[in-house]
């Protein structure tokens, strides 16, 4: 697990409260820092879910060193409530999800994620079904520029999707450094130092591993598993998440915001008597430390739901 630092984990563990004979869903194993945390603070059991079977394999070692405790599960946790239940397991006592790609996805060139460093261009989590390149060679012009709207909320959607088109002509978008490339030559220069590609990349790997699909399903599924007093926890990492997750838990907690674009049949209803209340009323940032520790936790933003106790 070198090489991961696990984001707000001190937080996470205060919110989810993991305690012996308990039973938790890690539902984004990535690194396993969660994961090891939760088995470490409590005699509990885990159930650590991942669509990335090198997630699943890094995993091995710390299932051997937690046999009767952990459980790797290679799938979507937006299954999370089909998987658990064709297993007995139908009752959660707490469920922590963090959202958006891992850092050992980003590091590998070869899976295609980043454009810090050229690769083929693919960025599917689970290495199964239409690639990123796939996208940027086969769809039309004004579908591209969508998607580069809809999930990287790119101002110049337009300009990308047409270059995109016209390079794809001459050859084949095949690799990151290609993608990069094209967009770096009709972008301007972000004056605040973020790189031109980085919202077109953020698009396409949502729309390739359908991540905000995913987290309506994950978040109604978990809602469904949790036994009373069970807590979800989620550290998300942009708006587009964060205000999904927000909407949901303000829905179960008896608020009514509005319907989400992306999934609406998952929403839960609001109830004249929530089975919900909010642990976090804001999101929660890391501190100074942890983010100049770890830039990658800067945009991080944690929110926590617990089930009420039934009448």
């Amino acid at each position: 697990m070198s090489g991961h630092l696990p984001v707000m984990l001190r937080e996470v563990l205060e919110h989810l409260a993991p305690r012996d004979g308990g039973t938790y869903v890690d539902g984004t194993f990535g690194g396993g820092g969660y994961a090891r945390a939760i088995l470490e603070a409590g005699r509990c059991t885990l159930h650590a879910i991942d669509r990335d079977p090198d997630a699943i394999a890094r995993g091995a070692a710390l299932a051997e060193r937690y046999p009767d405790r952990l459980a790797l599960i290679e799938g979507r946790f937006g299954d999370m409530f089909e998987l658990l239940t064709e297993r007995g397991v139908t009752r959660l006592d707490g469920v922590v999800l963090d959202l958006g790609v891992s850092s050992f996805q980003i590091d590998q060139a070869e899976r295609g994620f980043s454009f810090r460093a050229d690769g083929p261009l693919d960025m599917r989590m689970e290495k199964a079904g239409p690639s990123a390149a796939d996208l940027v060679n086969r769809l039309p012009e004004a579908e591209l520029a969508d998607i580069l709207w809809r999930f990287g909320e790119e101002r110049h959607s337009r300009r990308i999707a047409r270059a995109l088109v016209a390079a794809r002509r001459e050859a084949p978008i095949q690799t990151t450094g290609q993608l990069t490339r094209i967009i770096h030559s009709v972008m301007p220069r972000d004056p605040s130092g973020i790189d031109s590609a980085t919202r077109s990349f953020q698009a396409l790997r949502l729309k390739v591993n359908d991540e905000l699909g995913e987290v309506e399903r994950g978040l109604a599924g978990a809602a469904q598993l949790l036994a009373p007093g069970g807590r979800l926890v989620v550290v998300a990492f942009h708006s587009l998440e964060d205000r999904i997750v927000k909407r949901f838990m303000q829905q179960a907690a008896g608020r009514a915001p509005g319907a989400s674009r992306h999934a609406p049949s998952a929403h839960l209803a609001p109830a004249a008597s929530p089975e919900f209340r909010l642990v976090t009323t804001q999101a929660l940032r890391p501190g100074d430390v942890e983010t100049m520790a770890n830039p990658r936790a800067r945009s991080a933003r944690l929110r926590a739901l617990e089930k009420l106790e039934t009448v």
